[in-house]
């Protein structure tokens, strides 16, 4: 039984009320993956906007597993120290992660975020040397819009993901860079142009779901 579990910043955990694409992802697998299957991970709460922590349960669809490794405000350089002990301890197979706008933003330049990319898959597989790791490239925000500077960063730390997961990959542990979700539009698939409505987070549960098919028979595709 394969172990699944999401890592992520503030677009993963979701806020109050949310379904947050781990929702559409996990509905998604339930259908498409054809063998029992478990979502793990250390935490379960949402982000709650009114006292600014991860104290909210209060799920869109709460009959969903919750299980997670994500914090609003919390990037690579978050997660690398807490990957390896979240996978012992929840015994992950598959790690689907979308992390790297936080860090950018707030944290490290782009070189320093892939280094720390780095070391988060020498984390992850010092718990399991054959732990997957599917990874969603950083979608430019709408302070790209304004910011040059910004964009250029994001920019430059795609292509040096890209690099990294090409590097890294191996027979024993497979890492996969999916595509950006095709015409994701920050304007019509957010909220406020960072935070994923509801057809932002479906579109991006079909973004992992189509690079774990294509790539390693997992599931299926996602229909919009």
């Amino acid at each position: 039984m394969l172990r699944f579990m999401f890592v992520g910043d503030s677009m993963t955990i979701g806020s109050a009320g949310e379904h947050t694409w781990r929702y559409w992802m996990w509905r998604h697998l339930c259908a498409a993956h054809g063998a029992p299957f478990k979502i793990v991970g250390p935490r379960e709460a949402l982000h709650d906007k009114a006292t600014d922590d991860a104290t909210s349960y209060e799920y869109a669809q709460p009959d969903f597993p919750r299980r997670h490794l994500a914090g609003w405000g919390e990037g690579w350089s978050h997660m690398t120290p807490l990957i390896a002990d979240a996978v012992t301890a929840h015994r992950a197979d598959v790690l689907m992660v979308s992390l790297g706008l936080i860090d950018l933003g707030f944290y490290t330049n782009a070189e320093q975020t892939a280094e720390n990319v780095r070391r988060f898959v020498a984390e992850a597989r010092s718990a399991n040397p054959r732990i997957a790791v599917a990874v969603l490239p950083v979608i430019p925000n709408v302070r790209a819009e304004t910011e040059p500077a910004f964009a250029a960063e994001v920019t430059r730390f795609n292509e040096l993901l890209a690099k990294t997961v090409a590097d890294l990959d191996t027979a024993s542990s497979a890492l996969l860079l999916a595509s950006p979700p095709p015409e994701y539009d920050i304007h019509l698939d957010t909220y406020d142009g960072t935070h994923p409505n509801e057809q932002g987070e479906r579109k991006l549960a079909a973004a992992f779901a189509g690079a774990m098919w294509e790539a390693w028979g997992v599931g299926g595709p996602l229909e919009l």
